[in-house]
């Protein structure tokens, strides 16, 4: 018996790692569902729904975009967490989460604990603009006004912890300057309400402002990035302008239910990556002012914990904690 079982363990050992493989490559036999939990219209959601579609062809199974925003993307990011971990319900994340493990203590989950890291998708830089009735030109200008007026203007977020939210605040701490946040659904409702000159300032994705600032529908006062964005060229940094040092990106990821097998985590990396890695994707997300990220699961895990570690300063220095 014992030399039987010497024998069978190594046959039955390998048809275990035979039967992963095989897990792998024959995922996904079934649509899978790509949860952004924030509103249509945002880089979010336009770069969830160019991937989907690269991963669409790459795969052969559809892959459906669906948006449940609300509560800072607490609401839809909780949906992904209760779902099966079979790597056919999958999170399109951003800095949000990472800003919210420190942010919002109510979130009900904790995102390296409930969720496992997939891949990077991209980074890219965001505009501060304003509405055009408050009569400044340049970010000086603005600065200016808001030291005259302590608690009187106001800028818009998608929702606390939000890139959006955080480029404000830091925007604030770097100033010393006091505006009350008005905080939104969506990017769509945020970018209403400036618009419409309800509030008086925001940060949004340079992609969808680029028009609305050539129309004279806001004004422009910089960009987040250390560099100039290629999109909108003739407006400086943020840094450059007036505040020597800033800057402030918005990244996106996939991330999948914790307990995923680890098999379909990497056959989504591998194919994420390779999207990534192609020259047209490239060409075209740089005339969306973004740069790809590439980097395996071990390595965006990594970048995940750095991140959370890094604005949980942020947000403690900012005062943002929010009671319990």
């Amino acid at each position: 018996m014992a030399v039987l079982m010497r024998v069978l363990a190594p046959l039955a050992i390998g048809l275990m790692v035979l039967g992963t493989d095989a897990s792998a490559q024959s995922y996904p036999t079934k649509a899978v569902r790509m949860i952004v939990p924030f509103g249509a219209g945002g880089p979010a959601d336009v770069f969830a729904r160019i991937l989907a579609q690269h991963l669409q062809e790459s795969l052969k199974q559809n892959f459906i975009v669906e948006n449940r925003p609300g509560a800072g993307a607490i609401i839809g990011t909780i949906e992904v967490q209760k779902a099966a971990p079979d790597g056919y319900t999958l999170l399109v994340m951003s800095n949000t989460h990472t800003v919210n493990e420190s942010l919002n203590p109510k979130r009900n989950y904790e995102l390296m604990r409930d969720f496992v890291p997939v891949s990077p998708i991209n980074e890219s830089d965001v505009m501060m603009v304003v509405n055009p009735g408050i009569g400044v030109k340049n970010l000086k200008e603005f600065i200016a006004l808001a030291k005259s007026k302590p608690g009187q203007l106001n800028y818009a977020s998608s929702g606390p912890g939000t890139p959006y939210h955080m480029a404000a605040e830091l925007f604030k701490a770097m100033t010393g300057t006091d505006i009350v946040h008005v905080p939104h659904k969506t990017s769509g409702d945020m970018r209403t309400s400036v618009l419409g000159g309800h509030v008086q300032m925001m940060f949004d994705a340079i992609t969808v402002l680029a028009p609305n600032a050539r129309e004279g529908k806001v004004v422009a006062l910089g960009t987040s990035g250390k560099k100039r964005s290629t999109v909108m060229p003739e407006v400086p940094t943020i840094d450059e302008a007036g505040v020597p040092g800033y800057e402030s990106t918005i990244w996106l990821g996939v991330m999948a239910p914790a307990r995923t097998p680890q098999d379909v985590v990497n056959r989504l990396n591998a194919e994420i990556r390779k999207i990534m890695a192609r020259s047209d994707v490239q060409a075209a997300w740089a005339k969306r002012g973004a740069v790809p990220m590439d980097m395996t699961p071990a390595q965006f895990d990594k970048y995940l914990r750095a991140d959370i570690e890094k604005w949980a300063k942020v947000v403690e220095r900012a005062g943002l904690v929010k009671k319990k």
